[in-house]
């Protein structure tokens, strides 16, 4: 085969797409570069298998640290391991638009891999990965009936940006990745600022241009590589097909009315089971023309799908509800004692226990990208336990299911959490499925927003999620809110929507279906918003704003800004100051490289008080500032006091008081403390203290003696508890006066 090269414009940037010249030895190989960012894509089969339900498609997605001239890992480990989250979410945006694209009944296995294997700052590899995947597919032998064409869309400015560069997203309401082929969207993954459906949809139609010169490019490279298809029919459908669905399609659909989902289940395989006695041969080599069980259970399911189809076509679905009911909702706030906000949401048989966890700075979570380590301070964990729909499986941890939804309804939620400069606490929101019939990824949205409302956390609105689903019944389309479990599995499209009152915060959607138009987009956008109302005024009855103060179990945090120059005597050597200051109050302390300083601790009278000896440690002496200064040296011309942690000042014994002192060992002894007011400092930065000054500010006469006002220090190891520093005469004790006898 012929090395080929095609290229267009995508967003102002060099879009080439390759093939023939690199793994020639898969089925298909694609190299593909926008800008300087570089995905290599490659394709592998196996033999058909027959007799499988599913289609054994495989996406593999990596990105190598020398892409952007890094060393991933730890001291000791370097060489790239398990995928990070980013490479699973990346893995699923390439799978979710390739997988309906296939023949019926097609099952081979089939493995895509790509490797990320250069990096520019402005050019994210998922976009370029899905890119070449669809065109490593496109120049194999597979029956692939795409291709398919990806892009980012941002909005700035109140303009839409194609591919837009990272201070771009930065100032972005939007950041959206769209998939379709030449004729329609088949997949949107997008977090917004609160925009409007009208927006999004403008962001959809815009992406979807630049998708088609995507495919443009593709289909021009396939072409000129001149590869050959491999053929691939269909199996058709057994006679039984047509049987069961003819004459027991009323028995399904009662089945299907059934109230409960495990009742709608049981009733299902109570009739499944009655036809395979019914039409299965019992010795297929006697009857080998006669359907097998494994065709009659088949022919069954079929039918259940055109059943559930039917009745939404209808408006009247399996649970009673028409296509714009949502099902019923119960919430429930505050229900563990000592964690710091916590929530039951509940819609339907769906239901997730959403809690939320105040941290510290020094809790955000630290990830390797191409672009660097980034921290985040908002977290989102979605657990899916086996319990939560009947069946028996062993945890292995999170899955890409587990992290394909926490992603979803962390963004659902991120764009309405307060500003970090006024709340500078990491938020952690975890979410528990405990029961689940569809739409549990939008129920942990509702969830997660309840938790942190209860938690004190003050969103600038509440957020909630809604799923919708989608049905094509002879060339008309029919819209459906809140989908069941079988509405999503015998639909045409999965579309998750979440926001608040002003608008979208996070959306997803996918197909099954060749495409849609914009007029059903936008009716099923519009139709999501109304849900979406809906849903935040249940929640509202429940708690419609965060508690006015946090929990009594959340740290409480304080912050003050210091020169940066100063961290360093902040730390300390060997981080020996901040050590002694954390012990001393109680307390946490994150330092930021900004100077910004964090001290969290569970009360805040500990917080305060450590922050006041941080401003004393790091802040500059001021003339004419009154201190509280410890006595730390005493010589026959005066007395030095510490002022600040490590910042001495010497106040000459002729203004210790307002009177005459002879000598200030007799006035004072170490470790006393007195108020001392700093009149000047020197050429040298050397500190001229009175307590003169303070004592006649305060009005005492001059001349004359006055109490010296100081507070007793504590009694230092092997040293006699100080006298109150007013006394000059020390009174003899009885040792001594029996001397003197």
């Amino acid at each position: 085969m012929a090395h080929v090269v095609v290229e267009r414009d995508l967003g102002g940037r060099k879009l080439t797409i390759e093939t023939g010249k690199l793994g020639k030895q898969a089925a298909g190989a694609a190299w593909v570069q926008l800008g300087e960012t570089v995905v290599f894509a490659a394709v592998a089969d196996a033999d058909l298998r027959p007799g499988l339900d599913f289609f054994p498609l495989t996406v593999d997605y990596r990105e190598r640290g020398y892409a952007a001239g890094l060393i991933f890992g730890g001291r000791f480990r370097k060489r790239e391991g398990a995928p990070s989250e980013k490479e699973i979410l990346t893995m699923r945006l390439i799978d979710r638009p390739l997988r309906p694209l296939w023949p019926e009944g097609f099952s081979r296995d089939v493995l895509i891999q790509c490797f990320a294997y250069s990096a520019e700052n402005d050019v994210d590899p998922d976009v370029v990965a899905m890119i070449a995947a669809s065109a490593a597919l496109s120049v194999s032998h597979l029956p692939f009936l795409g291709p398919i064409g990806a892009v980012r869309v941002g909005y700035v400015d109140d303009q839409y940006v194609i591919n837009p560069s990272v201070e771009q997203l930065e100032k972005s309401g939007l950041d959206l990745v769209l998939a379709g082929s030449d004729k329609a969207v088949l997949m949107v993954e997008a977090g917004a600022n609160e925009l409007s459906e009208e927006q999004m949809l403008g962001a959809i139609e815009q992406g979807h241009e630049q998708v088609k010169v995507v495919v443009d490019a593709i289909k021009e490279l396939a072409e000129k590589y001149g590869v050959k298809k491999m053929e691939f029919q269909s199996p058709e459908q057994p006679a039984i097909y047509e049987t069961v669905l003819s004459k027991h399609f009323e028995e399904f659909k009662q089945a299907a009315a059934t109230e409960g989902k495990f009742a709608r289940r049981d009733a299902r395989k109570e009739l499944t089971a009655k036809l395979v006695e019914q039409y299965a041969v019992k010795d297929p080599e006697a009857e080998p023309d006669g359907p097998t069980e494994e065709q009659v259970k088949a022919a069954c399911g079929y039918t259940w799908e055109r059943v559930i189809r039917t009745m939404i076509a209808e408006n009247k679905r399996c649970d009673g509800r028409t296509r714009t009911d949502v099902r019923p909702i119960a919430c429930e706030v505050g229900l563990l004692p000592r964690v710091h906000g916590s929530a039951v949401f509940t819609r339907g048989e769906t239901q997730a226990l959403a809690t939320a966890t105040l941290g510290t700075p020094g809790d955000e979570q630290t990830n390797e990208s191409l672009r660097g380590e980034f921290n985040d301070k908002f977290l989102l964990h979605y657990n899916f336990p086996s319990f939560c729909v009947g069946e028996v499986k062993m945890p292995r941890g999170p899955g890409r299911r587990e992290i394909g939804h926490g992603n979803l309804a962390r963004r659902g939620i991120k764009a309405c959490l307060p500003d970090y400069d006024s709340f500078p606490y990491t938020l952690r929101v975890v979410s528990e499925i405990l029961e689940s019939n569809g739409s549990s990824s939008m129920a942990s949205v509702c969830g997660g927003t309840l938790a942190l409302l209860d938690a004190g956390v003050p969103m600038k609105a509440p957020v909630a999620g809604i799923a919708m689903g989608l049905v094509e019944e002879n060339g008309e389309h029919f819209v459906v809110s809140d989908i069941l479990g079988d509405e999503d599995h015998y639909g045409d499209m999965d579309f998750k929507v979440a926001g608040s009152e002003k608008g979208v915060t996070a959306l997803q959607m996918d197909l099954k279906s060749t495409g849609i138009s914009s007029d059903v987009l936008r009716r099923a956008l519009e139709q999501a918003r109304e849900g979406r109302k809906h849903i935040l005024g249940e929640m509202a009855k429940t708690l419609a704003a965060p508690r006015e103060n946090i929990s009594q179990h959340a740290p409480k945090i304080v912050q003050v800004k210091v020169a940066v120059d100063k961290i360093g005597k902040l730390i300390g050597p060997g981080g020996k100051t901040i050590r002694t200051l954390e012990e001393k109050h109680g307390v946490k302390i994150d330092i930021s490289d900004d100077g910004s300083v964090t001290v969290a601790s569970p009360k805040r009278d500990q917080a305060d008080a450590c922050l006041k000896d941080i401003e004393g440690l790091t802040g500059t002496p001021e003339v004419g500032k009154t201190y509280m200064g410890e006595v730390v040296n005493i010589k026959e011309f005066g007395v030095f006091f510490e002022i600040l942690p490590g910042v001495d000042g010497m106040c000459h014994v002729s203004e210790l008081d307002t009177g005459y002192v002879k000598n200030p060992a007799d006035f004072c002894k170490m470790g006393d403390k007195m108020e001392v007011k700093l009149i000047s400092v020197d050429d040298l930065g050397r500190l001229k203290l009175s307590r003169k000054a303070k004592l006649i500010e305060d009005g005492a006469p001059a001349g004359a003696p006055a109490p010296a006002g100081g507070e007793k220090g504590e009694a230092k190891e092997g040293q006699d508890r100080p006298r109150p520093s007013g006394d000059r005469k020390r009174r003899p004790d009885n040792r001594e006066r029996r001397d003197k006898r």
